[in-house]
């Protein structure tokens, strides 16, 4: 056996010893969560939470500091997500989370929850975004995720239009980059695709593809990109626009890859619950206010948060239900509703605001 055979060999022999290491901490890892969620049981809790956002956000923060201190050669990113995997397995011994989120199948907020739970949780698709309240709201969901903004198209209203009425919190965030995949069935005759299926959008994301590349195929929004590839499975002159893993679940071919107008095409999602998320020590506060309809309503809304030094992120307004030409603000900014800079600010908006609710605080998206 010549050195280099010998080296290799050895090597193989290191990683294998390593391997065995990395199992039996894994395991050790197990044990503890299993002891956390008897000792909550011990303890006498109701309601017991075993799902812990802030943690899992300074969890993953910590080991990115630790991969970066440490000139790791694995991204920060890439040891986050094995690390998101290991918490989503130790998780589903206390507790199998039940997500919902906007389905069928395929689309891509079932990809931002295996992003941001790992795919230990229990993915529970609904037909629309309606859906995906009621079922946190009645308790069939532990979880839900919805999509809210896309860096190109902009806001989800039907998200921000739930928030109003609803009583649930944000109890995080996850941003997907989004590729856009033409993809088509085994049936389907490239020379004669007259029609192609996608979320509205999907569509307006590629508005500038399908102007050059299928400038009179028509164009049919539905409900979701997975529904798209759904529908193309009989028809031989449709496509669909959907994700890669939309095309494995349903067998679909992918045509032409990226095709999305702008190269960072991002969405953000949120995750909500019924629980409080306590300071993670990188936050964001979420809220939504109605101002009464006068000179300077605006300005007086914002002030606040300019004296305070409050880093607003995003400021959306949404017509008000409660009457013509009146308006509701949706806010985003950095900090958490428990320090005292947001609370001051919070005050001051609510003494000069028709109504304030805060939708929640939470850790910034580490991932």
């Amino acid at each position: 056996m010549s050195n280099d055979n010998k080296t290799l060999a050895q090597l193989r022999d290191l990683i294998d010893g390593t391997d065995q290491q990395i199992a039996d901490l894994i395991s050790q890892r197990a044990r503890y969560a299993q002891e956390v969620g008897d000792t909550k049981k011990a303890n006498g809790e109701t309601d017991v939470v075993y799902y812990r956002p802030e943690r899992e956000a300074q969890v993953l923060r910590t080991v990115m500091e630790r991969n970066k201190a440490n000139g790791g050669p694995l991204d920060d990113e890439e040891i986050a997500r094995l690390f998101r995997e290991i918490m989503s397995a130790c998780l589903a011994l206390e507790q199998p989370l039940n997500v919902a989120f906007l389905g069928p199948v395929g689309t891509f907020t079932q990809e931002a929850v295996m992003k941001h739970f790992g795919h230990s949780a229990v993915p529970m698709p609904m037909s629309a975004i309606d859906e995906v309240f009621r079922e946190v709201e009645a308790g069939a969901a532990h979880y839900g995720v919805v999509p809210v903004e896309n860096s190109t198209e902009g806001v989800v209203t039907h998200t921000l239009d739930n928030f109003i009425h609803s009583g649930l919190q944000i109890c995080g965030e996850v941003v997907l980059r989004i590729h856009q995949n033409l993809l088509i069935s085994d049936v389907t005759k490239k020379e004669g695709i007259t029609r192609i299926y996608s979320h509205p959008q999907s569509l307006a994301q590629c508005r500038k593809w399908l102007d050059s590349h299928y400038p009179n195929a028509e164009r049919v929004p539905v409900s979701s990109n997975a529904e798209a590839a759904k529908r193309i499975k009989g028809e031989w002159n449709s496509a669909a626009i959907a994700s890669m893993s939309a095309a494995d679940i349903y067998g679909l071919t992918v045509l032409n890859e990226k095709i999305e107008d702008m190269p960072d095409n991002s969405t953000r999602f949120l995750i909500i619950g019924t629980q409080q998320v306590p300071a993670s020590g990188v936050d964001k506060t979420s809220i939504v206010v109605s101002m009464r309809n006068e000179s300077g309503a605006l300005y007086h809304l914002l002030e606040p948060f300019y004296r305070a030094s409050i880093d607003l992120t995003r400021v959306e307004t949404r017509p008000s239900r409660s009457g013509a030409w009146t308006y509701v603000f949706f806010i985003d900014f950095n900090g958490h509703q428990s320090s005292e800079s947001v609370q001051q600010a919070l005050k001051e908006v609510g003494e000069k605001a028709a109504d304030l609710k805060i939708l929640g605080s939470y850790p910034v998206g580490v991932l």
